[in-house]
């Protein structure tokens, strides 16, 4: 399964329509990461680059894809507002835009960069993205622990 960048928002239009807007789909995983680490003698390496990753793993009620896999390099801002208890996390619209260098991806499909309430829902932005088609449906978990 190769990997699809998005540099252009027609390369951002083009996940949409493949994935149907992200229509009856959910975040199944979030996975974040740096290039920070605590070595054995406990001295810390610091890279001097923007070394934020995040991977997500989508799945929806379709088929063609049915699950991808995206993942944001370089990230800028990573804001997340899970929903109330006794309320569901489907997504029925998202929003992708490419925008002065960055990528934004949200699961609201009225969210924009500029909005004054912009923090309300779940948002990250990137200056790199990618993703894939994956065929990683169901309850198990690619990315963490698989039990306790």
């Amino acid at each position: 399964m190769n990997w699809k960048e998005i540099r252009t928002q027609a390369d951002a239009d083009v996940l949409m329509t493949t994935f149907g807007g992200f229509h009856d789909a959910c975040v199944r995983e979030a996975h974040l990461w740096t290039d920070h680490w605590v070595s054995a003698d406990l001295s810390m390496s610091c890279p001097g680059y923007l070394d934020n990753r995040i991977r997500l793993l989508i799945q929806r009620q379709f088929a063609n894809p049915s699950a991808i896999e995206m993942l944001f390099e370089e990230v800028t801002r990573f804001n997340l507002v899970p929903s109330p208890e006794n309320y569901d996390s489907i997504i029925f619209d998202a929003t992708l835009l490419v925008h002065d260098g960055s990528v934004f991806w949200s699961p609201d499909g009225n969210w924009r960069p500029e909005d004054p309430d912009r923090d309300t829902p779940t948002w990250i932005s990137a200056r790199r993205c990618r993703w894939r088609a994956v065929d990683w449906m169901g309850e198990s978990l690619r990315y963490g622990l698989k039990d306790d």
